[in-house]
């Protein structure tokens, strides 16, 4: 394969920035994802895909919700703490202002713009992420604005 072809191409996709936020007992968790889709229409549905060796896969597998909330943009910062490995930063979410979801608990950011619960209906291996598929469950609006995107923060995640 033409490796510098690839990523050329691959690096044309533009996705939107997240945050995925889960809690499971006294454990919670935070990441920056940009592989989300919608998957479905009725019942509404998305799919993510997740680092297979990340935390936040397992606390989402613990506790089968998430919150999937969109990052305006502006909130590169943001976007780039979240987006740092856990064993690098282990408190990601402790100095932002959050509140539990209405349908799973999940933290919602005050700060998205909008947010997402959803419950994971399934998942299969996908090389080395795991691709997470939910239902969404509930939804909210907080804010007007434009999502982050990858092109706007300037972050590379491609192969």
């Amino acid at each position: 394969m033409d490796q510098a072809a690839k990523k050329t191409l691959l690096r044309m996709f533009n996705y939107t920035l997240f945050a995925v936020t889960s809690a499971h007992d006294a454990e919670v968790s935070g990441m920056t994802a940009n592989w989300v889709a919608q998957a479905s229409f009725e019942p509404p549905m998305i799919m993510l895909a997740v680092e297979a060796d990340s935390h936040s896969l397992k606390v989402i597998q613990a506790s089968g919700a998430f919150a999937l909330n969109v990052l305006e943009r502006g909130q590169r910062e943001l976007a780039g703490q979240l987006g740092r490995a856990t064993a690098k930063k282990p408190d990601k979410l402790v100095g932002l202002a959050t509140h539990p979801g209405p349908a799973t608990g999940a933290p919602i950011l005050d700060a998205a713009l909008g947010w997402l619960e959803c419950r994971v209906t399934g998942s299969l291996p996908a090389g080395d992420h795991i691709v997470v598929v939910a239902e969404v469950v509930e939804a909210g609006v907080q804010a007007e604005g434009q999502p982050l995107t990858m092109a706007d923060a300037g972050f590379r995640y491609f192969g």
